[in-house]
């Protein structure tokens, strides 16, 4: 059948002034490839535009993750953290690798972030840290949230990974909590086809994980008294090789920081333009046949959601088909495939009936999708879909 709008997820995300950055790199002289000048410089600027004072490079934004909470753990011990329903799997994944128990909080539709309200309720003594998804460029951040952590000393991890530089309050999201973590793959705000970063103000978590990053090696430790302690504890093994913990090698390259120089540079632009693009989509799609309330203060809009304001399997298997007949790409479940507590990854761990727990999640597993939007798409092809998604009965 001819595609009659032909829309895919993504467009390129790589461009041809990137790769001349990486040529000209190349070039010059006999460069080092690996981990090195680029890299620091990379994230000297991504600190800079986030607002935070200390970020990490490595090779994906599930890197991130698992190297967060292993830091979290060696902090503060082990215990519960509360999770999305909604989320990408290694939010999860990390937490349990960690020996930390998930525990689950449902969603708030307007943010599709988990409800402030809802986490609170499940704070308890155990709790060590709340794992705040933003998704798809939305905030769910709340003075309320921020306030009553603050007061409980349970530490607040961010996933900006789809949402580079949304706001709360005017500040970036990425700057509120211990730690965050952004990931640059190629479909995301900006890429280094893969990678990753973790953000923190905190001197003493960020000299953890920089350890963490290679290997556990103190040397490359961020404080100077983590060296000469170790030194001291540890006289009979060379301080070139001592190992604090038992880690990973998630460096990144300094190719991939050439590109993300290159990118950031054009970040803002790029996410003014996803942003005028949810403006006209959500302008023009039905609002009585499809959610279109979120809450849009302080997006950084990473993809068009659409969801059914009513539950209706006939209906959502039209839409679907619509889709699919005119060329137009999508993902079901939004972030992740929906609802994560559906997944065989958390059998043993949930019991197989608890996502029924989870309405306003399983609501957008079941009638829930997102489609691409990114910096060169066409203003026609958002009104097209817009006019085909109203047209369904």
């Amino acid at each position: 059948m001819t595609k009659s709008i032909d829309y895919p997820l993504m467009d390129n995300n790589i461009l041809r002034e990137d790769l001349d950055a990486v040529i000209a790199f190349l070039q010059n002289g006999s460069p080092r490839l690996t981990q090195d000048k680029k890299v620091r410089e990379f994230e000297q600027k991504w600190s800079e535009w986030v607002g935070i004072k200390h970020s990490l490079f490595v090779n994906s934004g599930a890197s991130a993750n698992l190297a967060t909470i292993a830091a979290l753990k060696h902090l503060y011990g082990a215990g519960e953290i509360i999770v999305p329903p909604l989320t990408w799997v290694s939010d999860i994944s990390s937490v349990i690798w960690n020996g930390f128990t998930p525990v689950f909080a449902d969603i708030n539709p307007r943010t599709l972030g988990m409800a402030d309200n809802l986490i609170l309720e499940k704070l308890t003594d155990k709790t060590k840290a709340v794992f705040l998804t933003y998704v798809l460029g939305f905030n769910c951040l709340t003075d309320r949230l921020l306030n009553e952590l603050k007061k409980r000393n349970i530490a607040l991890i961010e996933d900006v990974c789809e949402s580079h530089g949304a706001k709360y309050q005017g500040k970036r999201l990425g700057s509120f909590g211990l730690a965050s973590n952004f990931s640059f793959y190629y479909a995301h705000h900006m890429s280094t086809i893969e990678g990753g970063i973790i953000c923190t103000n905190d001197d003493g978590f960020y000299d953890i994980v920089k350890m963490l990053r290679s290997h556990g090696m103190v040397r490359e430790a961020y404080l100077d008294n983590t060296k000469q302690r170790y030194k001291d504890e540890f006289p009979e093994v060379h301080p070139e090789f001592t190992f604090a913990f038992p880690a990973f090698n998630i460096r990144s390259t300094e190719i991939n920081a050439v590109i993300g120089l290159n990118q950031i540079s054009r970040l803002d632009d790029n996410i003014e333009k996803r942003n005028q693009n949810l403006s006209l989509f959500l302008e023009n799609l039905d609002s009585n046949k499809y959610y279109t309330d979120f809450d849009c203060e302080g997006m950084s809009n990473y993809a068009f959601v659409l969801v059914l304001r009513e539950p209706d399997e006939k209906l959502w298997g039209k839409v679907c088909d619509a889709l699919r007949e005119n060329g137009v790409e999508f993902r079901q479940g939004t972030a992740g495939g929906g609802n994560m507590l559906r997944q065989p990854y958390l059998r043993g761990f949930v019991s197989a009936s608890e996502y029924k727990q989870y309405a306003k999640t399983e609501h957008i597993h079941q009638y829930g999708l997102y489609l691409g939007n990114y910096p060169t798409l066409e203003k026609e092809k958002i009104l097209s879909v817009c006019k085909l998604l109203n047209g369904v009965q």
